[in-house]
């Protein structure tokens, strides 16, 4: 008797072997990571409307210190590595920052403001993708937030500096740490798009200390303050898409790995 004949079992097709939530490339955005890219927007319309809404806009003063104060601590930085003398420094969040210089080399000090706030907050922006990275940035945060005091008297100020510390210390103990990740998210927001609140208070507020685009201007007078400010935005937007990226390609994990790896640090 002839055996029946039997065909080799036929693969399942290649898009089957795959679950249908897997990213197709490691540069697609996972579920939870999407959530950061809409929070990175919607963080940059909300901080623009504080920033420049008149009674709410001193609701984040002590943000807008830790801002300013570092946009002048690059320049004075900058400053003094390239032998220039500091004359006055002025941080305000009404007024805006200022550095007198004496000496030096003009181009980059100035530069340096930008820079240095851009790559501060891209470091920030990268703690909205990881809670580890959110407890090591909270701590410099933490620091940042207390030394403008040294400058300010306002008792609002330092009563709002006072529960922006509490909030701090409050979300290392919101699901273990997690709750840091979009307080530090805020705060690379607002460093890394600082050239669009500086060039806003030159134009809706006309601050006495201008911003570093109308100083370009003057540096480069061929250049209108537009122009500079349109090349400092695009480069800060820039910079903001290359930490996303790095954030999307490091931490490709879900918030329950992301939380049971910042359990190793600080567990709370």
């Amino acid at each position: 008797m002839a055996s029946t004949p039997t065909r080799p079992p036929i693969a399942p097709p290649l898009g089957s072997q795959f679950p249908s939530d897997v990213p197709n490339s490691s540069l697609a955005p996972s579920g939870e990571q999407i959530v950061v890219l809409y929070v990175i927007i919607a963080y940059a319309v909300v901080i623009f409307g504080f920033w420049n809404v008149p009674g709410v806009r001193n609701c984040i003063n002590p943000l807008k210190l830790f801002t300013i104060g570092w946009h002048e601590l690059c320049h004075i930085a900058a400053a003094i590595l390239s032998g220039g003398r500091i004359l006055k420094v002025t941080i305000d969040p009404h007024v805006g920052g200022a550095t007198i210089v004496e000496g030096g080399t003009p181009a980059f000090i100035l530069a340096a403001g930008y820079i240095g706030s851009t790559l501060l907050g891209g470091l920030f922006t990268l703690a909205g993708w990881d809670t580890l990275v959110a407890k090591v940035m909270s701590f410099v945060l933490g620091i940042g937030l207390i030394m403008p005091l040294a400058l300010v008297r306002d008792k609002l100020t330092i009563l709002l500096t006072i529960i922006y510390e509490a909030l701090l210390i409050g979300f290392w103990f919101i699901d273990h740490g997690g709750a840091l990740r979009w307080y530090c998210l805020f705060i690379g927001v607002m460093n890394v798009l600082f050239v669009l609140w500086d060039v806003a208070d030159d134009k809706f507020f006309h601050k006495s200390n201008d911003s570093d685009a109308t100083q370009w201007s003057i540096l480069y007078p061929r250049t209108s303050p537009h122009h500079w400010a349109l090349f400092w935005i695009l480069f800060q937007l820039g910079v903001l898409a290359a930490f996303s990226v790095i954030g999307i390609l490091a931490f490709k994990r879900s918030d329950a790995e992301l939380s049971a790896e910042a359990a190793g640090f600080l567990p709370t």
